[in-house]
């Protein structure tokens, strides 16, 4: 613990800070493979009881938020770069042949 540590007045944990510093610790325990194989468990529980309508509706949801807050130009704006991107990786892929 660092000097001016030692000299502060103790405080209650927040939270968030001891959700951060358990996440720390058993990532630094299992590693971050312990977290993916957790994460898959977990989606395809929830797959399994809610089935594909589920996955449809926050993703109907989700949109309609982001064009909500961003407006329909932002997926016209974000598609072209989509497009320019893949165009930009064909050509390099037929550079690279």
């Amino acid at each position: 613990m660092a000097e001016e540590e030692k000299d502060q007045p103790k405080r209650p944990m927040t939270v968030e800070e001891a959700g951060r510093r358990g996440g720390e610790k058993v990532a630094s325990e299992r590693g971050s493979e312990f977290f993916s194989s957790i994460g898959k468990k977990g989606g395809d529980t929830v797959a399994k009881k809610r089935g594909h309508e589920f996955y449809e509706e926050i993703g109907r949801k989700g949109g309609q938020r982001v064009k909500a807050e961003r407006g329909a130009e932002f997926y016209s704006t974000i598609g072209h770069k989509g497009g320019q991107k893949v165009k930009e990786l064909i050509e390099q892929a037929k550079k690279n042949q």
